[in-house]
């Protein structure tokens, strides 16, 4: 057989015009590039991009998706596998139907559906018409108004057949800002002075962790790891650093961070960046729920007007600040997940270890933290670890932003000492249940914190102390139900929840929460069935989603029985 040779110079490579396998649509491309404009095309960016198309279009069709992969040099598969992951991008395939413009979507998770969204969501289904879609959909973080029905990104508060559609017809779909500590006012009131002294050097990085570590303050996110230990973790590791904030706050009953953003964001901010700088983080991610428009409106303006400004009042010190914007994602409350999203990936959690101390966000050493824990960090400088700690009852330091909602007659969130019991909680803050409730029972951290009866209304609520019992406070989202409520029912409302949310990746959490919801549909619970699936789904799940689905069934097993016979 001959052997032809070929001289390199007579190879030649044909250059791949658009995603192998996929023709690109030059119209669509042009609108896709229209939409970018002149925004970086860097991987990470994808989950933004894709809001840009949502945004636009109301839906992402399958051109505008081949499209974004040959703008952005990716694989078409990687662009849809991220955009079909998450709630709210609205992926069309070729041949199918668009939906309506216009999405009106109604919470049926715990407080909400105690309120009586589901037939809320029947009567809109019925009466809106085709023009408009109506979906049901899980917490938006506004519990203390339910229900509570989106109108395109207005949420519309005590909701009403009457009031969305109203709202409809008017097209009022863009959510209200009201009014708040903007950065003027803020600077005005003495604001970002301790930022400054740390800039200067007037306070030094070692004697701010020591005030953190001394404060007791833990993270306020759910898992409450001692703050100051952290920031000295991940100070230990080689940098270059990162800091990432999560504000996804998906916990159904939790809506304490959007509570205080919308009121002083800029609190927040300085704390945030008095911890970046404390830790030697060069860059600070904001990762916000999609659902709070409102507060990504009151973010976009104030982070701009302190880049604008920092300078001239406060030097070359400030670190560059990016908000990034989730999808509808509960599993990215997850840290590690969260850090796969701002990357603009899927929001799968990582295996462990390492840890995001070590390898996190763009593999570097990563600061993560809730907002709130940020929120607190000016205070703790300023006044000093023991203003913090000298707060609490019952043995217990510190302080809990509560956020309460139920059958009490003053939902809201409260600012509490830490180890309050919730007597006290109901008496002293929530003006007592509602007229016609007798309090029966209550969730003391959100849909995955697990249920008590009223009869145990005095154990102290803090980090620890309610895990024998079963529970935990974690973000201290508190849900009280009266008796006119059934706690099987709304476990199964948990549970479907965390059926919907659960990322896919690990089959005790996928298999697990679907398996559970179907038993506890029954009339007559398969008690021990469903305690062999609770005891694999904690002991195999990846992350605390499958780990932690099972508090509420099983608390029913424990402290309702009488509902199950």
């Amino acid at each position: 057989m001959a052997v032809i040779k070929v001289s390199p110079e007579q190879i030649t490579k044909k250059k791949r015009r658009g995603p192998k396998g996929h023709a690109v649509d030059p119209v669509a491309l042009d609108e896709v590039q229209k939409l970018l404009g002149d925004a970086s095309r860097q991987r990470d960016l994808l989950i933004e991009h894709l809001h840009k198309i949502q945004d636009a279009y109301h839906y992402i069709s399958s051109r505008h998706l081949v499209a974004l992969a040959h703008e952005m040099n990716l694989a078409t598969a990687e662009v849809y596998e991220v955009a079909s992951f998450y709630h709210h991008f609205d992926v069309v395939k070729e041949g199918q139907t668009p939906p309506p413009p216009l999405t009106v979507r109604v919470c049926e998770s715990l407080s909400c559906d105690m309120a009586g969204s589901h037939d809320l969501i029947h009567a809109l289904e019925n009466g809106l018409g085709d023009t408009v879609r109506v979906q049901k959909v899980p917490c938006v973080g506004r519990c203390q108004h339910a229900p509570v029905a989106v109108v395109g990104q207005n949420p519309i508060d005590h909701a009403t057949v009457e009031t969305v559609v109203k709202a409809v017809e008017l097209n009022d779909v863009k959510a209200k800002v009201a009014g708040y500590i903007n950065f003027e006012q803020y600077q005005t009131d003495g604001g970002y002075q301790t930022l400054k002294q740390v800039i200067e050097g007037k306070i030094d990085a070692e004697s701010i962790i020591q005030k953190m570590e001394n404060s007791g303050l833990r993270g306020l996110g759910g898992a409450g790891f001692p703050a100051g230990r952290k920031w000295r973790i991940v100070k230990g590791f080689e940098g270059p650093r990162l800091m990432a904030v999560n504000i996804d706050e998906g916990e159904p009953g939790t809506f304490k961070d959007r509570h205080y953003l919308e009121q002083d964001p800029h609190r927040f901010l300085e704390g945030a960046i008095i911890a970046a700088l404390t830790v030697g983080c060069e860059e600070i991610y904001i990762y916000l729920r999609d659902e709070y428009a409102g507060c990504r409106e009151i973010l976009t303006r104030e982070i701009a007007k302190l880049h604008s400004h920092a300078s001239s009042i406060l030097g070359n010190g400030v670190p560059p600040i990016h908000l990034r914007r989730g999808a509808g994602a509960y599993i990215c409350g997850e840290e590690s997940a969260m850090v796969e999203s701002i990357e603009g990936k899927r929001g799968m959690p990582r295996l462990r270890p390492p840890f995001l101390a070590q390898v996190g966000l763009f593999g570097r050493p990563t600061l993560e933290h809730n907002m709130e824990t940020c929120y607190w960090v000016r205070d703790i400088v300023e006044k000093g670890p023991e203003w913090f700690a000298s707060h609490g009852r019952n043995g217990r330091k510190g302080l809990r932003s509560f956020s309460i909602s139920g059958r009490i007659n003053k939902p809201g969130v409260y600012l509490a000492p830490a180890g309050i019991t919730m007597r006290e909680l109901i008496d002293e803050y929530c003006g007592g249940m509602q007229e016609g409730h007798e309090f029966y029972g209550y969730f003391p951290g959100g849909a995955s914190g697990g249920i008590l009866p009223a009869s145990m209304d005095d154990i102290p609520m803090d980090f620890d102390t309610l895990n024998k019992y079963g529970c935990f406070i974690g973000s201290a989202a508190v849900i009280v139900f009266s008796k006119q409520d059934s706690a099987r029912e709304l476990a199964l409302n948990a549970m479907k929840f965390f059926e919907e949310e659960s990322c896919g990746q690990c089959t005790p959490c996928r298999v697990g929460t679907a398996k559970a919801a179907i038993l506890m549909k029954e009339k007559n619970w398969n008690q021990e069935l469903l305690e062999e699936l609770s005891v694999v789904m904690v002991d195999a799940s990846i992350c605390g989603l499958g780990q932690a689905a099972p508090n509420p069934l099983r608390c029913v097993m424990k402290y309702f029985p009488d509902e199950l016979q």
